[in-house]
């Protein structure tokens, strides 16, 4: 490899493992162990990759013993191939984790299906009439939650499943269990419904919106729930009190939501910059006092956002392929990937060493960074 060639070289061709699918990829989901990560497209299949690196980026980091640079070599092998599916409905599947390296997908013929980490369908856990267009499983308590469309389903015992009691005319496909997996979200077309499922379940409260709920995300102490809005910004509730406000103003729908637990901070896809607010002001009543200003403005819409999970960093897609990591609550950020197709799904691994990616042109990729470049 020539000098210059060397110097064209970006972040991601250096430290990134990618593959490409025959479509779009809607979806991306880290198995419970961190051992696996799997990627769904808009054709139904899913593709499940290895996180384990044949080669990490700290076998190819060399320092110059007379000037103390660092630098690091290419990539010499292709990744390990991908592990595909065959597909289960004509759109995206829903998926979650499942078990230790598994994961739940739900299929067009309302089975909710153990996918193992080789890729094999292990057992069928749930079967309704009609098609899954949701779904979620809460390792704490071992409860599964599937959505038809129209109707919400309750699993905690293989076989057993109740329907809820009450359920909105037209759910929006949105489902999410707290982090104690005592509660259920469930979006609606105009809003959102939360469930204590401990025993019979029960209804604590429905909220509405201004517009449907395309994303749901609650706070890792489950204080605080943020819902991205099809229109209209995003949906905060705080569950202690039960107060609620839209955050408006967005030129692009806000497709995704995250928390930052080191930061206490939320952040929103849908702007033309990482939009972000430090929850020790909530952006509640048209409160501005907590928006922190992290990265830089720009002239494309960021897509998608991620938090790491133990550092003050949260990356950003865009619709132009560009993916950054940024400083929270400063300008600076790292340019990983200039251009490209447009990001679709972007999630850190549990120990934040890994941000895996989707794109529009179906390339999916993990991105493994050296231990030392975030201190």
């Amino acid at each position: 490899m020539n000098q210059q060639t060397m110097q064209n070289l970006t972040l991601f061709d250096l430290l990134a493992r990618s593959w490409r699918r025959p479509s779009a990829i809607a979806d991306l989901c880290f198995s419970a162990d961190g051992s696996t990560v799997a990627f769904t497209s808009v054709d139904g299949t899913v593709a499940i990759a290895a996180l384990a690196d044949q080669e990490p980026p700290e076998s190819r980091i060399r320092v110059s013993g007379d000037l103390g640079q660092t630098t690091i070599r290419p990539r010499e092998k292709p990744p390990v191939p991908l592990i595909a599916s065959a597909a289960f409905g004509d759109g995206d599947a829903p998926l979650a984790a499942y078990l230790h390296s598994g994961f739940l997908i739900g299929t067009a013929a309302g089975e909710a299906v153990h996918l193992t980490a080789d890729g094999d369908v292990a057992e069928t856990l749930i079967k309704i009439e009609g098609p899954l267009v949701a779904i979620d499983h809460s390792a704490r308590t071992t409860v599964m939650a599937v959505s038809d469309g129209h109707d919400v389903f309750l699993s905690r015992n293989r076989g057993d499943v109740a329907r809820l009691g009450h359920a909105a005319t037209s759910l929006t496909g949105a489902l999410a269990f707290s982090p104690d997996g005592r509660r259920l979200a469930c979006g609606s077309s105009n809003g959102l419904s939360i469930w204590a499922i401990e025993g019979p379940a029960n209804l604590i409260r429905d909220f509405s919106f201004p517009a449907r709920p395309t994303s749901i995300r609650w706070s890792g102490d489950g204080t605080w729930l943020a819902c991205g809005l099809e229109a209209g910004g995003f949906a905060l509730i705080g569950l202690a009190d039960g107060l609620t406000d839209t955050v408006a103003g967005f030129p692009s729908p806000v497709r995704t939501v995250c928390w930052s637990p080191p930061a206490n901070a939320l952040f929103a896809s849908g702007a033309f910059r990482i939009a972000g607010w430090s929850m020790t002001a909530p952006p509640l009543d048209g409160g501005t006092a907590g928006a922190l200003e992290t990265g830089r403005a720009g002239l494309v819409l960021v897509e998608t956002v991620a938090a790491h999970p133990q550092k003050k960093l949260v990356a950003a897609g865009y619709a132009n392929g560009r993916i950054t990591v940024a400083q929270i609550g400063g300008r600076d950020e790292l340019l990983v990937r200039p251009l490209g197709s447009g990001i679709t799904a972007l999630a850190w691994s549990g120990d934040g060493r890994h941000l895996a990616a989707g794109m529009v042109d179906g390339t999916v990729a993990i991105i493994t960074f050296p231990a030392q470049m975030f201190k």
